[in-house]
């Protein structure tokens, strides 16, 4: 007797040939291997392209896309060119987004799907999250969220399904870094990255450098490693500074995702949380 595919795939084959906004996280490679699942060569992932995505995060999403066996396509994206975006006064999401599925849109034509999905899970609602707004607007659908899925069962899924990063943290792009209301350009998230390429080579998977104004470069390591880092600050700090950070610092609350948030005013929050 045939068993029923996971409610997952059937809910993505009723959407027609479908495009993922593919960044290589554990959501969106959950949504494109079930994607791949339900309708083989008829879906697509889709990753954008910019100064704020890490080159090690682009390669590992060629990867994952390869051993899922989904089609993938790298679009370049020109959020950087919008002054809105530039300006990152906690609004920055939105308009990054807006750019990508903007991007997206413009090849269903020529890539011939219908449908575009992101990798949002329930999770993500309650929360602060521009990038929901912009994708409303932009008509993508939720998959995770038609399913109801929060991050755990994601995880646990992709476990199930044999995704190798299905304990991956999460990364959000390089722009994140960039305190609020300091001009997110190429050249500083090129110096993020330079110096997180560092941190991820002495053995620091999860970690952040956050930039400040007055060119301050702030590590966060999870707090039970901070002693580990104290040993090796002089080389990351010599590094760093070669990098054009002025002052080096390390966070001594150790890491915490979203750290910057907290610098963006409520009212702008609020603007942009979505409701559960």
């Amino acid at each position: 007797m045939t068993s029923k595919p996971h409610p997952l795939i059937a809910l993505l084959a009723s959407k027609g040939p479908v495009a993922v906004a593919f960044s290589g996280g554990v959501d969106s490679s959950l949504v494109a291997l079930a994607a791949y699942k339900a309708m083989g060569d008829n879906a697509i992932a889709l990753t954008g392209d910019s100064p704020s995505v890490p080159r090690r995060e682009l390669e590992q999403a060629r990867m994952i896309a390869q051993q899922i066996g989904i089609r993938h396509q790298i679009l370049g994206t020109d959020e950087f060119q919008s002054p809105d975006y530039v300006k990152n006064d906690g609004s920055r999401c939105y308009f990054c987004k807006s750019e990508l599925y903007s991007q997206i849109h413009r090849t269903k034509a020529l890539l011939g799907f219908q449908t575009v999905c992101s990798g949002a899970n329930l999770d993500d609602l309650g929360d602060y999250r521009p990038g929901l707004s912009a994708a409303t607007e932009a008509g993508i659908c939720h998959p995770l969220i038609e399913a109801s899925m929060t991050k755990a069962m994601v995880r646990e899924l992709a476990l199930e399904w044999g995704l190798e990063i299905w304990d991956k943290p999460a990364s959000p792009c390089l722009s994140s870094r960039i305190a609020p209301n300091l001009s997110v350009t190429p050249e500083r998230t090129l110096r993020v990255e330079k110096a997180e390429d560092l941190l991820h080579d002495l053995g620091y998977p999860v970690c952040r450098v956050r930039y400040f104004p007055g060119d301050v470069g702030r590590i966060e390591v999870p707090k039970n490693r901070l002693p580990e880092l104290v040993n090796h600050f002089k080389r990351v700090k010599e590094f760093l500074l070669t990098l054009g950070f002025v002052q080096v610092e390390i966070d001594p609350e150790g890491f915490r995702s979203g750290n910057l948030n907290q610098l963006i005013p409520l009212t702008q929050k609020m603007r942009w949380t979505q409701p559960a």
